[in-house]
């Protein structure tokens, strides 16, 4: 499954590497939430996916073991 996959390499990275991803997903959640209001996309799930992305990555961020 791709999340396991996700997870696995997420929990794989530094917290520096971490704090960018999260930052990189922050940018396109809000990417995606104005394609949707300006018309350009219609596929409103991927703010649900982009959203479980981030809460996951931060999540991770949060374990005590993160290097």
């Amino acid at each position: 499954m791709k999340t396991k996959k996700f997870i696995a390499e997420t929990r794989g990275k530094s917290a520096a590497e971490l704090a960018k991803l999260a930052t990189e997903l922050r940018e396109k959640l809000r990417a995606t939430r104005l394609d949707i209001v300006t018309g350009k996309s219609k596929n409103v799930s991927s703010v649900r996916k982009v959203r479980k992305d981030l809460a996951r990555v931060l999540s991770i961020s949060k374990e005590p073991n993160t290097k």
